[in-house]
C-alpha cells in the first residue's frame, strides 16, 4: 500500500491547476492570453481590472505554472505556458456548458440571441476558393499576435465607421476570441442591419489555433479600397 500522505501531496500538487483557475477573472485572463501574448497594463484595461488587482491574478496564475513571463523595458509581457493550458481552459468552459444548465442563460443574458454560424470547414473550403471574405474583429493587438490567413482586420468598434472597406457583394465570416467573445455576435448583426451577408465562425482564433489550422502572425495593413 501506498503513504497516504504522499497520495496527499500528490493531489496537492494537482489541485495547485484547480485552485490558480477557480476564479472568473483568471479565467478571463487566460481566455485574453490564449490570443497572444499580452503585457500587464493591457491585459488589465481589457479584462476591466486595475494594475494591481491583474498583477495579483497573473502572479497567482504564474505560480500555477500556467503562464510564462518576459520583460521588455519596463513592460512585463504574459503568455500561456504551453498550449496544453489553451486546451484545458477550453476544456473546462466546454464541459460547464455541458454539465451545468445556468450556463445557457448566462450565455443568452451576454450574447444575446444566437446569430448564424459557419464552421471551421466550410470556411477553409469557400475562403480558400475566395467565395467568402474573413473578419477578424479582435483588437489589432489580438490579429497581429496570429489571425487567420487572408482576413482582413477590422475591430468591432470600427466596423460601423470602415464598412465601405469591405467588398460589397461578399458573403462575409466574421470570428473573435471564441465561442462566448461577443465581438462576433456584434459584427453580424450589425453587417446584417447594413444589408450585408454575414455569420460568425463557430469558435474562435484559440480553436482555430489548437486544431492546427495555418495562421499568420503580422502587424494589421490597411485595406485597399478598389
Amino acid at each position: 500500500m501506498g503513504d497516504p500522505q504522499a497520495k496527499a501531496g500528490l493531489y496537492e500538487q494537482f489541485a495547485r491547476i484547480g485552485k490558480a483557475m477557480a476564479s472568473p477573472k483568471r479565467l478571463e485572463l487566460l481566455d485574453l492570453l490564449a490570443q497572444g501574448e499580452r503585457h500587464v497594463e493591457d491585459l488589465a484595461h481589457e479584462a476591466e481590472l486595475g494594475l494591481t488587482s491583474c498583477s495579483a491574478h497573473l502572479q497567482v496564475l504564474h505560480h500555477a505554472r500556467l503562464v510564462t513571463t518576459r520583460k521588455q523595458g519596463t513592460r512585463v509581457y504574459y503568455s500561456l505556458a504551453s498550449d496544453d493550458v489553451a486546451r484545458l481552459y477550453a476544456g473546462m468552459r466546454d464541459t460547464a456548458a455541458r454539465l451545468l444548465a445556468e450556463v445557457g442563460p448566462a450565455r443568452q443574458a451576454y450574447l444575446g440571441e444566437d446569430v448564424e454560424f459557419i464552421s471551421r470547414e466550410e470556411l477553409l473550403r469557400r475562403a480558400g476558393s475566395g467565395e467568402i471574405t474573413v473578419l477578424d474583429v479582435r483588437p489589432a493587438a489580438e490579429y497581429a499576435a496570429g489571425h487567420i490567413p487572408g482576413a482582413i482586420s477590422i475591430p468591432v468598434g470600427q466596423l460601423q465607421q470602415r464598412l465601405a472597406e469591405l467588398p460589397p457583394d461578399a458573403e462575409i465570416a466574421a470570428y473573435c476570441r471564441g465561442p462566448y467573445c461577443v465581438f462576433a455576435h456584434d459584427a453580424v448583426r450589425l453587417l446584417r442591419a447594413h444589408g450585408r451577408t454575414a455569420r460568425r465562425l463557430a469558435d474562435g482564433m484559440p480553436e482555430w489555433r489548437l486544431a492546427g489550422l495555418p495562421t499568420v502572425t503580422a502587424e494589421p495593413a490597411p485595406v485597399s479600397r478598389t
